[in-house]
């Protein structure tokens, strides 16, 4: 019998000052969400990379490309 599957995990990147899309000024987290498969409960290899940005006070979240989220993690290093 094989046991296999895939296990999500998320790191916060960073969190900055931004205005969502509802017009909210609040603080947005960036968030590196990893799957990965595994194979008897042990993570082989990488099978998607997403990079998320959401809104701490309504909660809305979205996706962004890879360097977005680099551009982002440097703006919140910065300020």
């Amino acid at each position: 019998m094989l046991i296999f599957g895939t296990r999500r995990t998320a790191r916060q990147l960073a969190v900055l000052m931004l205005t969502c899309p509802q017009g909210h000024a609040a603080a947005h987290t960036v968030t590196g969400l990893v799957t990965r498969f595994t194979l008897f409960f042990v993570p082989t290899f990488r099978v998607r990379t997403r990079h998320v940005v959401q809104c701490t006070l309504c909660g809305l979240s979205g996706d962004v490309s890879k360097e977005r989220a680099q551009e982002l993690v440097t703006q919140a290093a910065s300020t």
